[in-house]
């Protein structure tokens, strides 16, 4: 293995240590990427509320940036087929992306009335430059890592990634709430996104100090969109991408619409909000790296299973109840699933390619996730419009505070048959160890911690 022989045929372990600096740097970089995606991309949606978007405009807000980001991550595996320094294309990607809040900010501020749509195009040339960066650095940082630590390396650093997160939502969502004390909004909201900015600014110096020559050199193919679907290996990985993609169009029936029924349904305080968020990186952040242990040990396969038939439970629960503190609980348990679900995803995407075709795997995953996103973005503001807000059944009568929470349940009730119909249709990308259902079951974060102090390990 490279990274063992590295160490043998290097006496004075300098590209070893180059090697472990830039693992470091992209943990770090890491952490200041999380900053911006905490304390800025969560509060997009909030801002377009603020700049008194509709259903349909939110929807877009959340879905077109990301389709239109797919098709620059696949640009960017073209690039990366014909131009070697990986390096240069990550660069230019986090660079824009720093740039991007300058206009976004400031552009719908000065012309508020088609402020909607400008934030919607600031946001499509946010995500754009974000995911031209992707590619390339999926390439150099899985060369960077020891496959048999992957997982564990990846768990740590979205760890860490999650704790920023975390800090940053919350200190943003501080401001926020001093900004609509002072009744001054905008001044909140330029605040975070200039501190988003400065933040990717600091992330693209980490990456810009990391070694792209202490990592064996992993040449893409050329890049062939149908042969790569053809090809008779990846009937596994085709078979990945329907549930990958089909998972998508469900949870974003429900996805962009959270913050609707916060923020206008329910008239969450900026407080609240940023509470409701923060549970769910709460629960992440406990339990990522337990997901990642499990993952690298038993396979990620048998991640996908377990959360992929949690994940549909979660919006049902939004039926149940408005209470503040029961939707901090379920936002919680969201945080737990979709650790490990996310986690898992992106991980049998490494597993189940060749390195050489690794770049195109992980474009192609994202370019179908997108266009799953979309659509369900799309479908769900449809169904925002046409679903009643009341349930009347013989000897049954729920009136609702709103139609969301039963486009909600519509989500979850899609998320578990696509789970039930396709998570058996593709399997393990590698050999692992084995283990039954029951002692899976004890290994689960939080269910692991509590079995080990009942039998008193």
């Amino acid at each position: 293995m490279w990274f063992a022989a590295t160490r043998m045929n290097d006496p004075s372990g300098g590209q070893y240590q180059a090697g472990e600096r830039s693992r470091r740097y992209g943990i770090r970089e890491g952490a200041f990427q999380a900053i911006m995606q905490g304390g800025g991309e969560n509060y997009l949606s909030a801002f377009a509320l603020l700049l008194h978007a509709s259903a349909l405009q939110i929807g877009l807000l959340s879905a077109l940036p990301q389709l239109v980001g797919t098709w620059a991550q696949l640009l960017s595996v073209k690039a990366l087929n014909r131009f070697q320094h990986r390096k240069t294309l990550i660069l230019t990607g986090a660079a824009g992306q720093a740039a991007s809040w300058l206009p976004l900010l400031a552009l719908p501020v000065l012309f508020p009335e088609q402020g909607p749509w400008l934030l919607i195009a600031c946001a499509v040339a946010y995500f754009a430059m974000g995911h031209f960066a992707v590619p390339a650095w999926n390439s150099l940082i899985t060369d960077l890592v020891d496959p048999n630590t992957r997982g564990t390396y990846f768990a740590r650093r979205a760890k860490l990634m999650t704790v920023a997160s975390f800090s940053a939502l919350c200190g943003a969502g501080l401001v926020l709430h001093w900004a609509e004390t002072w009744m001054a909004p905008w001044a909140g909201f330029a605040v975070i996104f200039l501190g988003a900015a400065a933040a990717r600014g600091v992330s693209t110096r980490y990456l810009a100090r990391m070694d792209e020559s202490a990592a064996p050199v992993t040449r893409e193919a050329e890049f062939r969109l149908w042969d790569f679907l053809r090809h008779a290996q990846s009937e596994n990985f085709k078979r990945f991408l329907l549930f990958s993609g089909l998972m998508h169009v469900c949870v974003l029936i429900a996805g962009p619409y959270f913050v609707i029924y916060m923020l206008r349904d329910l008239h969450f305080s900026y407080l609240q909000y940023a509470a409701w968020l923060a549970a769910q990186v709460l629960g992440q952040f406990m339990t990522l790296k337990p997901w990642g242990r499990l993952g690298d040990r038993y396979g990620y396969k048998k991640v996908l299973v377990i959360t992929g038939l949690m994940v549909p439970f979660l919006p049902m629960l939004y039926l149940l109840s408005a209470n503040f503190y029961f939707l901090i609980a379920v936002n919680f348990l969201g945080g737990v699933s979709w650790a490990g679900f996310s986690l898992g995803l992106q991980n049998y995407v490494f597993d189940a390619v060749r390195a050489e075709d690794r770049a195109k795997g992980v474009a192609v995953w994202n370019t179908i996730n997108a266009m799953g996103w979309f659509a369900g973005a799309m479908l769900g503001g449809w169904l925002a419009t046409v679903t009643p807000a009341e349930i009347v059944l013989p000897g049954v009568e729920l009136r609702l505070v709103s139609n969301l929470p039963l486009v909600f349940f519509i989500s979850g009730l899609l998320r578990l048959v696509v789970s039930l119909s396709l998570l058996r249709t593709f399997n393990e990308a590698r050999t692992v160890e084995p283990i039954s259902h029951r002692k899976l079951f004890s290994e689960l974060p939080l269910v692991k911690p509590l079995t080990d102090v009942l039998i008193g390990r």
